[in-house]
């Protein structure tokens, strides 16, 4: 059995060669394992390489005769995965991260005089910690170690937020996000379900937006392991993509659409929220998400909704019924969750952001031409980018005069006035306020 440090350093490998989502690199690296230690240090050393990524690239630099940029993948990646357990993870030895790391480099084949040029590097790293560590944390490195974002997005968002904005957002995507759970209350209460977490000694803490939106405050290891899990208790749903279901309200007796359903949380949300009567559908095209999906539903007893294998275009040429309302959560850069994805700042290219929206500008004509004379439209991305938000919502207005923008606080509630900006879309930046990067507009049919 390769060790924690191969695994980690093989699934950064991977990553890099790839770009493939992190997260499902991850999960196939990690299954092997059988002890949940060994599964959790390999994700503790990843998901820290990738947040701290240009920083142990300068101190890499800084121990190094040898340009990064000429230097093997391999070695690379284990100089980062080394160096950020030195630097970051108090529990492991130093000798541990030294000895372990450099035992993953030989087993990747390497010669002697690398694994002894690597070896040198991070015994440096070792002897001179307490002083690269003063050094880092007064904030004298150059912007791009310190902040931890590719340059471009550094360039971008000051460009837009100002210094003092970039710095907050930067912390937030390098901090991880919190858990959020969202209580199914078709078969437990939020006051019940608060009782099982008191009773098994689990610190939480209540959403600020959303009553069924439940933070766990400590580390709590696997999901499944939460007390209700397997009786269906819960989901794991962020409290601002909760808060997106609600600007399809009113919630009146209709027919309803998730057009994008993905692994089906919103769809359970609007299950939730729609009156008896009322009919959903969850409109997918992926196979596996699908079957991801179905289990999901099986778990929480949602029965009442009615799943669409395709796309929503597809789904919009195959029905000829019309609906109260559609909520589109339009795949995007995602660079609105970077501090749930540390991955994606590094692998998305400025020229993505002409790439999506015409992927969105599509999806939402789509859910146009479902929706009747009064009917609703909710546009939203997890991105920041003007390009996937208010840009695309422009140009589908600009061909679709009879849609207007509804103002987000009409069916929101003072408590989510601070997420609305002059607009009244929905619009959130990672900092001191959120975790998360969203964005949402309500669009109304107003033909008569």
């Amino acid at each position: 059995m390769k060790n924690s440090r191969y695994i980690a350093m093989d699934t950064l490998c991977q990553w890099q060669k790839s770009r493939r989502s992190i997260d499902l690199i991850v999960g196939q690296a990690v299954a092997p394992l059988k002890d949940f230690r060994d599964r959790q240090l390999v994700k503790a050393i990843i998901f820290g390489v990738l947040r701290n990524y240009s920083l142990l690239d300068w101190v890499a630099a800084k121990y190094s005769r040898q340009p990064l940029q000429k230097m093997k993948m391999e070695v690379m990646q284990a100089l980062r995965v080394g160096i950020y357990q030195l630097l970051f993870m108090d529990r492991v030895p130093a000798s541990a991260a030294v000895n372990e790391t450099i035992k993953a480099l030989k087993a990747h084949k390497q010669p002697r005089w690398i694994t002894g040029f690597a070896n040198g590097v991070l015994r440096n790293v070792e002897r001179q910690k307490s002083d690269l560590l003063a050094v880092v944390n007064s904030g004298k490195i150059p912007e791009r170690a310190r902040l931890n974002h590719p340059d471009w997005l550094l360039h971008r968002w000051k460009k837009r937020y100002g210094s003092a904005r970039l710095e907050e957002i930067c912390r937030a995507n390098n901090t991880q996000a919190g858990l959020c759970l969202r209580v199914n209350s078709a078969r437990i209460s939020v006051e019940d379900f608060l009782a099982l977490l008191t009773n098994e000694g689990i610190a939480y803490s209540q959403g600020k937006y959303q009553p069924e939106a439940v933070w766990i405050d400590a580390e709590t290891g696997l999901v499944e392991n939460l007390p209700g899990y397997s009786e269906g208790y819960f989901w794991v749903q962020d409290e601002l993509a909760q808060l997106l279901c609600s600007l399809l309200g009113p919630f009146e007796e209709g027919a309803y659409v998730d057009g994008c359903a993905g692994l089906g949380g919103k769809t359970a949300v609007i299950e939730q929220c729609i009156p008896p009567g009322s009919t959903i559908t969850a409109v997918e095209p992926t196979r596996q998400r699908l079957e991801l999906l179905g289990r999901n539903f099986a778990r929480l007893g949602v029965t009442g909704v009615d799943i669409y294998q395709g796309t929503l275009q597809e789904f919009a040429r195959d029905t000829m019924e019309i609906f109260r309302a559609v909520l589109v959560d339009a795949p995007c850069s995602g660079l609105g969750v970077i501090g749930r994805h540390p991955d994606i700042r590094w692998s998305r290219k400025p020229e993505d952001l002409k790439r999506y929206p015409e992927k969105q500008l599509e999806l939402l004509q789509a859910a146009a031409g479902l929706v009747g004379p009064g009917g609703v439209v909710v546009y939203a991305t997890c991105s920041t980018e003007p390009e996937e938000n208010e840009q695309v919502v422009e140009q589908f207005l600009s061909s679709n005069s009879k849609f207007t923008v509804e103002d987000a606080r009409n069916v929101l509630g003072e408590k989510c006035n601070e997420l609305v900006d002059e607009k009244g879309f929905l619009r959130t930046v990672p900092g001191d306020l959120v975790s998360d990067g969203f964005f949402a507009a309500r669009l109304v049919n107003g033909s008569g």
